[in-house]
């Protein structure tokens, strides 16, 4: 595990919210702000780890959705359980009052062995949707136009433009993400441009 930044001035731990709408580019900068040093908390990967079988969020999606969103091998059909939520609100607001509870107490475990002094990024898709960000120090958003960001799952992650237009359309706008932002990451250029602001930004926040 990379050695962890502390700010040898401080005591306090800074937490950052880092947000944006699916296929933003939250990973990239999520990455880029470990390499600094931070401690990223990804929402998304406690999840998957929570829906394994046998874990808390396994059981208790498959009380709520029943069997048809369990694979042949027991393990839980993601894209089976996407095709239902994001095309129901109800079901997609059940799916987060089952899991958001569960995610926040597996990062309360994981918060108690940052330093004082340490940098942790939450990395949060629903960070707006939850109202999160309150909690935050600071909030980073990320932005990409919609078209990019529906090639991209289109594309990269094999996804039917129609599920993709879905999930954009079941998360938070972009000006919603924007009223709460302290920083606007724009990835609508390179890899190396995206990590070039998160840089600026970690020298001039943090460093």
């Amino acid at each position: 595990m990379r050695e962890l930044f502390t700010r040898p001035d401080r005591t306090d731990v800074l937490r950052v919210g880092l947000t944006g709408g699916i296929a933003s580019g939250k990973s990239t900068v999520s990455r880029r702000l470990a390499e600094h040093g931070a401690l990223v908390v990804d929402a998304d990967a406690i999840a998957r780890e929570l829906q394994e079988p046998g874990a808390a969020g396994y059981e208790a999606v498959l009380e709520h959705f029943g069997p048809s969103v369990v694979r042949d091998d027991g393990a839980l059909d993601r894209a089976a359980l996407a095709g239902i939520v994001f095309g129901d609100p109800a079901q997609l607001e059940a799916l987060n009052g089952i899991m958001h509870p569960l995610v926040r107490a597996q990062t309360a475990r994981l918060l108690s062995d940052v330093p004082p002094g340490g940098i942790v990024v939450h990395d949060i898709p629903l960070l707006v949707e939850t109202g999160q960000h309150e909690q935050m120090d600071r909030v980073l958003v990320v932005e990409a136009p919609e078209a990019e960001r529906v090639r991209r799952m289109v594309e990269d992650r094999g996804m039917a433009e129609q599920d993709a237009r879905r999930r954009i359309a079941a998360q938070a706008s972009d000006e919603d993400r924007r009223a709460v932002a302290t920083t606007v990451l724009a990835n609508s250029g390179s890899i190396a441009e995206l990590e070039a602001q998160v840089d600026e930004w970690w020298n001039r926040e943090v460093a």
